[in-house]
């Protein structure tokens, strides 16, 4: 599958797009932001989405680019390229606006969003979450949110390759046993 094949991703944006359209929505609009890399979707990630959109009125997400994903997991991921996780995000109906970044943190697309809550899971502690400056100086709210246990990506692989008869890791290479 190449991008190209995808049907029109209506929810994917780049930083100026996504500020026209969020203009208009802005006012009284409760602005969530949220961010990861979501390279295979699990019950972990739909449960945080829908309680981080249930903290307002819109949800954008931050979505780490193919390089930035392989640099912060390794050299294995991500599993599932940029093109293909937006268009599976697009589809939860939790997510307003997908928008995606290179860099290895969301402080840019943070800056440019400006969002009036941002949202991590419960393995960022607050004074670690990327951006909470940003929101907290702007009278905003910034929220980690308790992740369901057993959900992570990484598991999702070691599963796999576990009842395939390998080996390995999520980050790094593979071996038969």
């Amino acid at each position: 599958m190449t991008p190209e094949s995808l049907p029109p991703n209506p929810k994917l944006f780049d930083a100026d797009t996504l500020s026209a359209a969020l203009a208009p929505l802005r006012a009284g609009a409760g602005l969530v932001f949220t961010n990861g890399c979501f390279d295979l979707l699990h019950a972990g990630h739909v449960d945080l989405l829908a309680r981080a959109r249930a903290l307002g009125d819109l949800l954008v997400l931050g979505l780490n680019s193919d390089a930035s994903v392989s640099r912060l997991k390794g050299p294995a991921r991500p599993v599932t390229p940029l093109a293909e996780r937006a268009f599976v995000l697009a589809g939860l109906s939790s997510v307003d606006f997908i928008l995606p970044f290179a860099e290895d943190t969301p402080y840019e697309a943070i800056k440019a969003v400006r969002p009036d809550i941002l949202v991590k899971g419960g393995d960022w502690p607050l004074d670690k979450i990327v951006g909470r400056d940003l929101v907290e100086n702007a009278g905003g709210r910034v929220y980690s949110l308790p992740l369901l246990e057993g959900c992570s990506t990484t598991d999702t692989i070691n599963r796999i390759l576990r009842k395939s008869g390998r080996e390995g890791n999520a980050s790094g290479g593979l071996r038969t046993s």
